[in-house]
């Protein structure tokens, strides 16, 4: 199996040498880059994954995932935001620029692997042009990108949500919810099922916290908010 390969682009020399080493422990091969100038050098199609800060020099960390979205070739490469910008609005632009995460500093080493496995495990069948694996996941290569119910849509690849055409605006966790949901319709899901999806990375997740996602996601996708069915003792589940 080829070795996943990740580039690691932060303006804290420090920091990369320390994410460098605890990285390639776990098997990986890690490069650097000071900045998003130096990184854009790089022939960014052989990366599994980039671990992006987002305030750095001219060119910051949003305008450098623009740039790689925006490039046929780089756009499929998930990218994690991991910067000190805490805003809601922050992580929701990230977010809607098609980022997989966002990790707020300070953060421990071991948050940040934990972010990057999980990342990696869902995207796996997504690696970089250059790749001379072509034996993918059957799962991976054969999942729709996209989940549909009528009028409501979720683009899987760009994390983007619309109905009727109109784009809404779903937190990370609201998104994957939902996606999980959909993708389970006819079915009511357990909250032990939900957690350990959605909230995998956690260390602690009240279930309360499924309780308020649930109500926003009601509240945000409008009538197709009556598709989300509640079964009290049992969980969670999404109409047929």
């Amino acid at each position: 199996m080829e070795t996943e390969r990740i580039l690691i682009v932060d303006d804290e020399e420090t920091l990369c040498e320390v994410l460098k080493l605890n990285l390639e422990n776990e098997g990986y091969d890690v490069d650097i880059a000071f900045s998003a100038e130096q990184a854009l050098t790089y022939n960014l199609e052989v990366y599994s994954l980039i671990l992006l800060d987002i305030m750095m020099g001219e060119i910051s960390g949003i305008k450098m995932a623009k740039m790689v979205k925006n490039n046929v070739k780089t756009a499929k490469i998930p990218i994690i935001f991991c910067t000190a910008r805490d805003t809601e609005d922050d992580m929701i632009m990230g977010l809607n620029l098609g980022a997989d995460d966002y990790i707020m500093k300070p953060y421990t080493v071991r948050n940040v692997i934990a972010r990057v496995k999980s990342v990696l495990r869902r995207t796996s069948g997504y690696k970089g042009n250059n790749s001379n694996n072509n034996v993918t996941s059957p799962e991976i290569v054969e999942k729709n990108k996209t989940l549909k119910v009528d009028g409501l849509v979720l683009d899987l690849e760009f994390k983007r949500c619309t109905i009727d055409g109109e784009e809404i605006k779903l937190a990370r966790k609201e998104f994957e919810l939902l996606a999980y949901l959909i993708d389970h319709r006819g079915k009511i899901c357990s909250r032990e099922q939900i957690l350990s999806r959605v909230w995998s990375n956690e260390v602690i997740v009240l279930d309360r916290t499924i309780d308020v996602n649930i109500t926003r996601l009601r509240s945000k996708i409008g009538v197709y908010g009556q598709y989300i069915v509640t079964r009290s003792g049992f969980g969670y589940g999404f109409k047929d």
